[in-house]
This record gives C-alpha cells, structure tokens and sequence, in this order.
C-alpha cells in the first residue's frame, strides 16, 4: 500500500502540471488574440502608455510573446509554476492577493460541498437500497419516477422552485410559528446568511445535491439488485444468514463501490460546478469567483482555482482508491 501511495502522489506531478499548461496557454491565445486585459479594464479612458507598462509588468502581462499569435510563452508558464511551488498565486486586477482571495471563498464552498455530499451520499444510499430490494415494486417504481425527474430537471429551474416555495413561502409561514426555534427559521432563508454559516447553506446544498443523488440512487439500486443475483448471495442464504445479515455486510458493501466511484468524482463537480446554485442563493463561493474572473478575463485567478480544484479531485480519487480495499478485501494495491 505504501507504494502504491507513493505511485499516486508522484501521478499528481505530471497531471497538475499538464492541468497547469492547458490553462496557461488558453490564457495566453485569449490574451493574444482578444487583445491587451489591462488596456480593457479602462475602455475609452486608459491612462498614459507609461501607467499601462506599469500595470503589465505588475501582472506579469509585459512579456513580448504575447504579442505573437500560438506563441506558448513557456517562459511566462516556468515563472508561475515556480511562484505557485512558494504558495504565491500573485494578484488579481484589482490588486488583491490572490491567496486572500481564495481564502475568503473556499471555506464557503467547502461547507456547501459537505452538505450536498452527505445528503445525496445518505438519501441516495438509502433510496437505492430500498428499491434495490423490493424490485418492480411500488416503492422501486415511485423511486425511479422521482429520480427521472430531478435528472430531468435543470438546475437553475428546480433551484428557483425551491428557493421561492421552500426557502420564500415555507420560511416565511415559519417565522409566524411561535413553536418554531430561530435554528430552524434562519435554515430556511431564500439567501446566504454570514452570520449563520451552516444553517443558510442547508437548502442551497439540497439543490446541489439533488441531480446527484437521484444518479447515486439509481446506481445503487442497480447494482444492489445484480449482487443479489450472485453466488455468494445464494450461498449465504443457504447457510441460513439472516436478511439483514446478507444485504447489510456481503451484498451492500459490494454494490458501494461504483457509488463511491462516483460519489469521489463528484467532489470536484460539486467544488467546481456549483456556480448556478451559488448564483440563484447569492453564495459567495468558488463557483460566484471563477465566472467574475472569466468576464474580467483575469487569467491569474482562474489558473490559480482551478490548479487548487485539480489537487481536490485527484486527492479525493486516491481516497477512493484507497477505500475499495475496505469495501472488498479481495482489491488489494501492492
């Protein structure tokens, strides 16, 4: 295992470095043929040529390849990997570390990842494990219509319908209830509260866990339901193992492994990909970061999230790795 370990991490090298070059250079080609980023900031009011050399050598935007179109700059790409190897990710065009930045965003983000991730890991779970087992039944087909329908929802609808008809109308008929406790009140809040930062993240990690959890239900249904065709599966029940006893311990940790796949890929999805269920909630997160910067065109901000998104995604995959040894013992990594 340890070497397997030690594999892995070298893997990242190559992967965040490649990571690292696509998006330098499609920064690069913007930047050479959209023309000069700090000339746009200003419009028709740039100041003197003189300010702008200034502001460019400040960004690191004064190198003479970009004015050469397919030109990969490659000098430009091995003094910002080497700022990145000492944690300076630079500033962006308003002058702010980029650190500072990323600080004040991920930890919200984070939050809103950990709440979407253990409801769809948990309901989903759940919900496929009871259609798994009563197959063709009511409950596997009720499971199955609702699945199909929130795949079939866009987000942006099915997070404007909970937003107004949960989050609006039902919290509002909440504050009126004297029985009702202020926790439960500020959880259905139509918009992200600082001042509770758990709480007002509950609905919009609903919604951004929603297209999730009806595919990890799905998942799990269909491979719980092709375990339970095994031989292992009937064997046990000959020996006289209990129901409980053959789902629980030998069919269902078999049929989590296509879920946990899923579920650590999902991590960078949810990191990367929530920028419409942070809009529709006014969540200032990654999401809200990466499309401000894309319509600034601030290249720095970009490469530096998305090089910390790709660290994210590959660790969560070596962790998923790593977990089917636990769910399969005959999975072992020499």
């Amino acid at each position: 295992m340890g070497r397997y370990l030690a594999r892995r991490l070298l893997q990242f090298i190559p992967v965040v470095l490649g990571t690292l070059f696509l998006l330098h250079y499609l920064s690069v080609l913007s930047i050479q043929f959209n023309g000069d980023p700090i000339r746009a900031l200003f419009g028709d009011n740039a100041p003197p040529e003189a300010v702008l050399d200034q502001m460019r050598a400040r960004f690191g935007l004064d190198d003479s390849c970009l004015d050469t179109r397919g030109n990969p700059c490659l000098g430009m790409f091995i003094d910002r990997v080497g700022q990145y190897a000492r944690l300076d990710f630079g500033i962006d065009f308003r002058g702010r570390e980029i650190t500072d930045v990323v600080s004040e965003r991920f930890p919200v983000t984070i939050r809103l990842t950990l709440i979407a991730l253990v409801f769809e890991a948990i309901v989903g779970i759940v919900l496929g494990v009871l259609a798994g087992l009563r197959k063709d039944k009511f409950v596997d087909n009720a499971v199955r219509v609702s699945t199909t329908l929130l795949i079939a929802f866009p987000v942006f609808v099915f997070g404007v319908l909970v937003q107004v008809f949960i989050a609006l109308q039902f919290g509002n008929w909440l504050e009126t209830q004297a029985w009702a406790p202020d926790w439960l009140q500020n959880m259905f809040t139509p918009v992200y509260l600082s001042e509770f930062p758990w709480l007002s993240l509950v609905i919009p990690g609903l919604v951004l866990a929603a297209f999730s959890l009806a595919s990890i239900a799905r998942l799990t249904r269909t491979s719980l339901i092709e375990n339970l065709r095994a031989d292992y599966v009937r064997t046990a029940r000959a020996k006289g193992l209990a129901q409980s006893r053959v789902v629980g311990v030998h069919t269902l940790r078999n049929s989590l492994i296509p879920v946990v796949t899923y579920l650590g890929i999902d991590i960078g999805n949810l990191m990367g990909g929530a920028l419409v269920t942070e809009g529709i909630f006014n969540v200032p997160g990654v999401g809200g970061l990466i499309f401000q910067s894309v319509k600034a065109n601030d290249s720095t901000v970009i490469i530096a999230v998305v090089a910390i998104l790709a660290l994210v995604f590959l660790t969560a995959n070596l962790l998923v790795d790593i977990l089917y040894a636990v769910l399969d013992p005959r999975i072992r990594y020499e």
